[in-house]
């Protein structure tokens, strides 16, 4: 991490014992909640239009659509200012809260059993591209020089299923609003460009329609972005498709859990006290090795194994989950400040595109061994 980005920190993150000290006086709880209204009022808009797009346009995927005018919101001059003043604290709360929420809810997706189904050669595979996508991209990023935890959340949004698994991987690492946005941008624009991408390669590739689905499934960063390019390619690519990619869905609780455990010895030098805390607020604030979200996530993958929620339910499950989801993205997209962006865009969208040649070269090559 550079100097300016350490500094950067250190202006907007309170430390240890600012994060200890009481409420102040003069914001009780009630004038919090009431602060939140008019960001949360803007997400549950945005999310309503993005629906709309959605309905219209079946192509476009309802988190796509959220992003995209998250981001418009903060660009043009009359959301402008209502996204960046006012309705700021809530669009926050709905970017962190929210998607924790709908990081749960995904649990429920998946089903142990259908994953494992698949045979221990995909498991293999799905693992080794996780794997080698993750490291390669952190490794790349660092190498370029990308600032703060840019090349940590890329890989994590790359590896495992963009939006929602950059979101759980910033609340472990504490990252900030605008590394998170401008990887949610990235892993987005970079999953739209595969619907349209992959399935012109479909035949030129030699691919059945089984490995196609699990390409697709092993190299696609969202799961509705993997539903889009998959049926394109009938029935059986599209199952097979979101058994692979919801195995991958099933690693993000481990992986979190691992660089949230690494994070905290790193900090606190494995004593598990950190050093830079005042001795009166040393260990007051301890983060748990598995966050609370990610519990919730592991619970809703077990109690769906079990096969005792009916299928209403998951629908009305899944259905919250999107729309949860569809509102942080609003959220996040709101924190995207384009020009920043286009300054350092030319690393970004190269560690981008490289991160997506490895995925998809690992899973192709993954595919061709394993079927």
């Amino acid at each position: 991490m550079t100097g300016r980005d350490t500094a950067t920190k250190a202006r907007t993150r309170p430390g240890p014992a600012a994060a200890a000290a009481p409420r102040a006086p003069g914001r009780p709880p009630a004038a919090a909640v009431r602060g939140k209204l008019p960001g949360l009022a803007v997400a549950a808009a945005g999310v309503a239009l993005a629906w709309t797009v959605h309905r219209v346009l079946p192509a476009v995927p309802l988190l796509t659509a959220a992003i995209v005018l998250g981001v418009a919101a903060a660009h043009l001059p009359g959301p402008r200012a209502v996204v960046r003043g006012v309705a700021r604290p809530g669009l926050s709360f709905a970017g962190k809260r929210l998607m924790r929420a709908g990081v749960v809810l995904l649990g429920l997706s998946v089903g142990l059993g259908d994953v494992l189904g698949l045979g221990w050669e995909t498991v293999a595979m799905v693992l080794g591209t996780v794997a080698a996508t993750f490291a390669g991209t952190v490794w790349l990023g660092r190498r370029m020089g990308l600032p703060g935890d840019q090349p940590l959340l890329i890989a994590t949004g790359y590896a495992i299923c963009g939006a929602s698994a950059i979101g759980a991987m910033s609340e472990v690492s504490d990252s900030e609003e605008e590394d998170v946005a401008t990887a949610v941008a990235l892993v987005t624009l970079c999953g739209t460009l595969a619907i349209v991408v992959l399935p012109l390669l479909h035949r030129p590739l030699g691919l059945d329609a089984t490995q196609f689905g699990r390409w697709v499934g092993a190299g696609v960063h969202d799961v509705g972005q993997v539903v889009a390019t998959a049926q394109t390619a009938g029935p059986t690519a599209l199952r097979e498709a979101v058994l692979v990619k919801l195995m991958r869905v099933a690693m993000l609780a481990p992986l979190v859990a691992a660089v949230g455990l690494s994070l905290r010895r790193r900090r606190t030098g494995g004593s598990g006290t950190a050093h830079t805390a005042p001795d009166g607020a040393r260990g007051a604030r301890r983060a748990p090795i598995v966050p609370l979200f990610v519990a919730g996530f592991l619970a809703m993958t077990a109690l769906r194994s079990t096969g005792l929620l009916a299928q209403p339910v998951l629908t009305a499950a899944h259905q919250a989950q999107e729309l949860q989801l569809a509102a942080a993205l609003v959220g996040l997209g709101s924190a995207v400040h384009l020009p920043s962006l286009v300054r350092g865009g030319g690393r970004v969208a190269a560690l981008g595109l490289c991160s997506w040649l490895v995925i998809a070269g690992v899973s192709y090559g993954g595919v061709l061994l394993t079927t």
